[in-house]
């Protein structure tokens, strides 16, 4: 099964465009764990078991495990997730860009070591830079195109004058992507909640391809803003699926025992709001 056709099983079966984001900090864990990085496995696995039946994918950042020293945590948190919910796939958050030799490494670390499903990608580096991601059959890649943090003004909203209309580099990426680069229909693309415009926009370039979009919680993204802007009825055969990330507000909803259950709760009530605004 290919990373799209998991992205449309867990879409139907659990009736969610919501993604929750496990970028574990010890220091925000719940009282009885907070502070020992050695339990970033069980916190993550508790929200997973949590959270299973409410998602469309998880996404482990792996920034926050390989900081505490915590990827053999990261390998039983990816045995862990494809035990409980195979039906879910998992995004490896990691933006790796780098020239072909070394992407061919990170890809490997990706796709072999920790068995993601897809991973994010900085694009700026050229197409040979996420090649060899994509010789991994039926897996996905996200690229960077219009993210959420409020510098990606500096390059992302730039025209490019080189180029034929004079496009801003995020829409030069979202064409790229839905064009010459996917050459398997592997790709999708990173579009950040704060910027509904630019979501609609890069809908608009690259209407067959999946939006991952983050932001929404924490970060203030509209949640309804994000959907309407993204989403497109799947009865229409050229719209691509949208991937709505919630990490802390899910994360951290409780700080005692309870706070599984807690994120539960969150994660169904982000659930509910994302599907009132598809309709």
């Amino acid at each position: 099964m290919t990373f799209l056709d998991m992205l449309g099983a867990a879409e139907r079966q659990n009736q969610s465009l919501l993604c929750v984001g496990l970028d574990p900090d010890p220091a925000k864990f719940p009282a009885h764990l907070r502070g020992d990085a050695s339990r970033i496995y069980d916190f993550c696995a508790a929200i997973v078991e949590a959270t299973a039946d409410a998602v469309i994918a998880f996404k482990p950042q792996i920034a926050y495990f390989a900081a505490h020293r915590a990827e053999d945590q990261l390998e039983r948190l990816m045995a862990h997730m494809r035990a409980v919910a195979p039906q879910v796939p998992v995004i490896l958050d990691a933006k790796r860009g780098d020239i072909g030799s070394t992407a061919e490494q990170y890809a490997i670390e990706a796709f072999e070591r920790y068995g993601a499903d897809a991973v994010t990608l900085s694009p700026f580096m050229g197409f040979d830079s996420v090649q060899p991601y994509l010789k991994y059959h039926g897996k996905g890649a996200f690229l960077l195109c219009r993210t959420s943090n409020p510098g990606g003004d500096d390059l992302q909203n730039q025209r490019l004058a080189s180029v034929e209309g004079q496009p801003l580099l995020y829409e030069h990426v979202a064409r790229l992507a839905q064009g010459p680069w996917n050459l398997n229909g592997q790709l999708g693309l990173v579009v950040g909640a704060t910027y509904p415009a630019e979501i609609e926009r890069v809908r608009e370039l690259a209407p067959t391809l999946p939006l991952l979009i983050p932001g929404v919680g924490a970060q203030g993204g509209d949640a309804v803003a994000t959907v309407r802007a993204g989403y497109r009825r799947q009865g229409d055969a050229t719209s691509g699926p949208v991937i709505v990330n919630s990490s802390r507000a899910i994360l951290y909803a409780a700080s005692g025992d309870d706070f599984a259950a807690a994120a539960r709760r969150e994660a169904l009530r982000t659930r509910d709001v994302l599907e009132a605004a598809r309709g």
